[in-house]
């Protein structure tokens, strides 16, 4: 039968979805709550949030958890492997306003990307509406023809009432539990939608910082001047101050006081809880020239044109210290040679040219003057020189961690900047001198297309910062499993900076505040102990929504102890619950280490008993697209029914287990896509091979019933331990590992094999139908819809009902393995001669070592792999002590062999007879070769035509072509 994917699998899908195959049913125990680990499975990936389509780099992540649920289940475990929907805030709502505008990038995507039809974009004009679409039409169409074993039954989406219900009670469990708080909190605000945003709802600017900026309050007549700085300590440093001549600035009244800010930096302050007037605005240009008052020396420093001023950054006004910042050096030397700039905007040359850098600390190795030393040893003659970036990091750096003050500043001459700045900060703010505004550490961008700014706002935190939650979560972390081992102190240092995290905004889909219905709580905080709603979700519709109040919750998760009157409806959820709990493994990206996967290990600590904690979890990499980052925006993706269509859903999961470990970023290409379609092919045609015509036929599978000779059992031993390493890759969820052994590894030895044998023989055929076997259970995880249909056509049953292999240790034959790779070394040596000097050989004679030889691979064995230890004991043997320097020579030689090699391996050459082994392998060499071959002991006087037989050596014969 030829090898059709497209209809194979649909078959399966059919029959899985008739069968309810992957329904994970608690009553599958004899005792709900009462298994033990090794009896149920758990495992969950991140619930997609379908504001748009899913592509390949989804299908990636959706289908590793998949092949580990199929493991466990062939390990006999009661797997739970359920999907929902995450549909919380306003990416979706942003993404029907742009629709029902009718902007043009966001119809492209649509129409262009995930090829949503003419006649279906007015069903997608309600954000429901619009999910629905997205999770019927794309995630869940592309799961299930992925070959997904999910379990149906358990979606919901963030948006339902019952859900709601679920979120309400962890919040006012939390509030209680004094883990929220409500005060003025630095966010992420956007100015489009004028409310707060997290992490998952920005489009750029994922990674951006708050940084605390001081303002150092210049003068100028009555008004305030205000520059941002990171490094206040340099205020006595400043030269002068620039600003953007052809930008707008303002005249605001800010708290009472008149300031000089960019009309940009107005809101900013708005929304940092400032009283803002503007009072009148007016061009950069009218700054230029003045000359603004430093709060803490009192000199009068000038104001200078820049044109890399950002109107945007901060307050629009930027204070110079040449002495001591590269940038502001080069800045300052370009001023100086544009008179023709400086007298366009009205500013006397001659005042430019008076300016000198003022040096205010000490740093090791550099000058008076810091900057001017670093920019000259770089190269770096311009401020648009890419170099000046990292010379400014390295120079901020050492003046930062050695650099002293001078004596100018009292109290703290000669004090390191690291120790004191804070102090030195705060008495500057104390004194009137200083203030503090935030900004970003880079641009950041809503979803919705909107700027955000930093805002200060009275709102609701989580109180990450709490000491003793922090070392509870760390708790956590020590007793679960992470894989890579590397990411556990990712998740360490990710609890230790958390601070208050704002968990609500002004609106959006979801779950709203429960004592504060004017916010809703944001995706972020409103998904991280869905997990447990999983287990309860099928049986929760049947139960009310009113019903679902504080005390039913508090019964399902804390036992009849925990309320007066416990729903019984509850306590019978509760075994549902602790059957199921905890999540075994959480396979989810690396990315979310620093927000979502902390805060899951936050609540669950907080939340739920020491027993119920996250167990594991598995870090994902991400993809590319033909090397290059997918992009839906830009229509650079993949979809995966595109590519189930043309390839196939196994060869789609083939390709993206077989590129990459989970945690690594992998790459889909399409041209390494075809080709591992291709050998799916071709491992189909080759099953087809040995599968019985008649389909009513029986597998015997007892080895001891057949006629075996020794490359059969090769074969078999060989299989033993292809079993052993795929089982311990999938114990570490090494996917990629698991599947290039079981199929690329172990057809090496299946091509050896096919080489070395008449396939014919029943005892063959018998072998190669025992591997097949094998190996498709082997291999039933990654390419269900194969193996199932080979296996079923083989043996009777899906791939999927069988158990996991384990290796057979009577099958295991150290010896026949060791024997059957010196043959193959011989024919490779063979056919290296043959290739080298092109020779069409009639007569192969081989020489094996003389006994002398393995007196000295004795030697060596009982001296361990030391050339000078090896010596002595060859020496200590008379015979061989007259053989002199030829021992020595061997001695090096076969020390480098031992010290490769295994100690099982070692004792097994130690028994081996070698000439045996390769008379035995005549038949297949003169086969192999078309030639006459001859086996000779060295020391037996055989003839030796080409004087070759003194070059053997223990397990590497001398050989002479004819």
């Amino acid at each position: 039968m030829d090898y059709d994917p497209q209809d194979i699998e649909e078959r399966w899908r059919e029959r899985w979805a008739e069968t309810g195959r992957y329904e994970a049913d608690s009553e599958a125990s004899e005792t709900p709550g009462e298994a033990g680990e090794e009896d149920v499975t758990f495992i969950t990936v991140p619930y997609p949030y379908p504001s748009g389509g899913m592509h390949i780099g989804h299908a990636r992540t959706y289908t590793v958890p998949d092949v580990y649920a199929r493991y466990r289940r062939q390990q006999g475990d009661n797997v739970l492997f359920p999907i929902a929907w995450h549909v919380t805030g306003t990416p979706i709502i942003g993404a029907v306003e742009r629709l029902k505008k009718g902007e043009e990038e966001q119809l492209s995507v649509l129409r262009d990307t995930y090829e949503v039809p003419e006649e279906t974009l007015q069903d997608l004009e309600t954000p429901m509406g619009y999910a629905r679409y997205f999770i019927e039409e794309h995630y869940k169409r592309g799961m299930k023809s992925l070959g997904l074993s999910i379990d149906w039954r358990r979606e919901f989406t963030t948006n339902d009432d019952r859900y709601s219900k679920f979120i309400t009670w962890q919040y006012e469990t939390l509030r209680e539990r004094n883990r929220l708080e409500k005060g003025l909190h630095p966010v992420k605000y956007c100015t489009n939608e004028e409310q707060p945003v997290t992490t998952h709802d920005l489009l750029e600017g994922e990674e951006a910082e708050f940084q605390e900026y001081t303002l150092i309050r210049f003068g100028l007549d009555d008004a305030v001047v205000p520059m941002a700085t990171l490094r206040p300590e340099t205020v006595r440093g400043v030269t002068n101050a620039y600003v953007d001549p052809e930008a707008t600035y303002a005249r605001a009244t800010v708290d009472g006081e008149t300031w000089l800010v960019s009309e940009q930096a107005t809101e900013k302050l708005r929304l940092q809880a400032h009283d803002v007037t503007v009072e009148e605005t007016f061009a950069g240009s009218e700054l230029v020239g003045e000359s603004v008052t430093n709060p803490v020396t009192g000199d009068a420093v000038p104001v200078l044109p820049a044109t890399f001023v950002d109107p945007d950054n901060a307050t629009g006004v930027v204070m110079s210290v040449p002495a001591h910042s590269p940038d502001d050096y080069l800045a300052l030397q370009e001023a100086k040679a544009d008179d023709e700039r400086m007298a366009r905007y009205g500013v006397d040359p001659a005042v430019v040219d008076r300016i000198d850098p003022v040096p205010i600390l000490d740093v090791e190795g550099y000058g008076d003057v810091p900057a001017k030393d670093a920019v000259e040893r770089a190269g770096v003659e311009s401020s648009n020189d890419p170099e000046l970036e990292a010379v400014t990091k390295e120079l901020y750096n050492r003046e930062f961690h050695a650099g002293r003050l001078h004596d100018a500043y009292g109290e703290f001459a000669g004090e390191v900047i690291e120790d004191i700045r804070d102090d030195y900060r705060n008495e500057g703010i104390d004194a009137g001198h200083f203030g503090t505004m935030y900004e970003f550490s880079e641009e950041v961008v809503c979803r919705c297309g909107g700027d955000v700014e930093v805002a200060e706002q009275d709102t609701w935190f989580l109180r990450y910062n709490d000491e003793d939650w922090k070392e509870m979560t760390k708790r956590v972390v020590e007793n679960m499993e992470c894989i890579p081992e590397n990411t556990r102190d990712e998740y360490y240092h990710t609890i230790d900076w958390l601070n208050e995290w704002p968990c609500i905004r002004n609106y959006g889909l979801g779950t709203r505040l429960p004592w504060d219905d004017d916010f809703v709580i944001e995706p972020l905080s409103d998904s991280t102990i869905y997990m447990a709603y999983y287990t309860i979700a099928p049986r929760l519709r049947e139960i009310p929504v009113e019903d679902l109040d504080r005390d039913f919750f508090d019964a399902l998760f804390y036992g009849p102890e925990a309320v007066d009157d416990p729903d019984p409806r509850a306590l019978d959820l509760r075994e549902e619950w602790l059957y199921w709990y905890p999540v075994d493994y959480r396979f989810s990206a690396n990315d979310l280490i620093s927000n979502h996967l902390t805060f899951y290990l936050f609540h669950h600590a907080e939340l739920f008993d020491e027993p119920q904690w996250p167990a594991g979890i598995v870090i994902m990499g991400m993809g590319l697209l033909e090397g290059e980052k997918m992009s839906s925006s830009k229509g650079h993706v993949v979809l995966p029914g595109e590519a189930i269509e043309r390839y196939g859903a196994d060869t789609v999961r083939f390709f993206l287990l077989n590129s990459a470990e989970p945690w690594q970023d992998y790459d889909w290409r399409a041209g390494q896509v075809e080709s591992v379609r291709n050998q799916l092919e071709r491992f189909w045609n080759r099953a087809q091979e040995l599968i019985p015509d008649d389909p009513e036929s029986t597998f015997d599978d007892d080895p001891e019933a057949q006629e075996l000779e020794h490359v059969d059992r090769w074969l078999l031993s060989k299989l033993q331990g292809t079993i052993r390493e795929v089982t311990e890759a999938m114990e570490n969820s090494e996917t990629r590992a698991a599947s290039q052994t079981a199929f690329y590894g172990f057809e090496e030895a299946l091509r050896w094999y096919r080489r070395r044998t008449d396939r014919s023989r029943p005892g063959a055929q018998w072998t190669l139908r025992h591997a097949l076997e094998t190996r498709l259970r082997l291999l039933a995880p990654f390419v269900p819809f194969m193996t199932n249909e080979l296996h079923e056509a083989l043996a009777g049953t899906p791939a999927e009902d069988a158990s996991w292999p384990e290796a057979d240790p009577a099958l295991e034959r150290p010896a026949v393995e060791v024997e059957e790779r010196q043959i193959e070394r011989l024919t490779e040596d063979v056919n290296d001669i043959v290739d080298v000097t092109g020779t069409d050989p009639d007569r192969i004679r081989v020489y094996v070592a003389a006994d002398w030889k393995r007196q000295v691979f004795d030697a060596v064995v009982e001296a361990g792999p030391d050339v000078g230890a090896a010596m002595s004991e060859a020496m200590s043997d008379p015979a061989l002590r007259e053989r002199g320097e030829a021992v020595n020579d061997l001695v090096g030689d076969l020390v480098e062999l031992v010290r490769d090699l295994d100690d099982e391996t070692v004792d097994t050459l130690e028994a081996l007879d070698e000439l045996a082994v390769y008379e035995a392998a005549v038949p297949f060499l003169e086969r192999e070769f078309d030639a006459e071959v001859s086996v000779y002991a060295e020391d037996a006087d055989p003839p030796d035509p080409g004087n070759r037989a003194g070059n053997a050596v223990p397990f590497r014969p001398a050989i002479h072509i004819e």
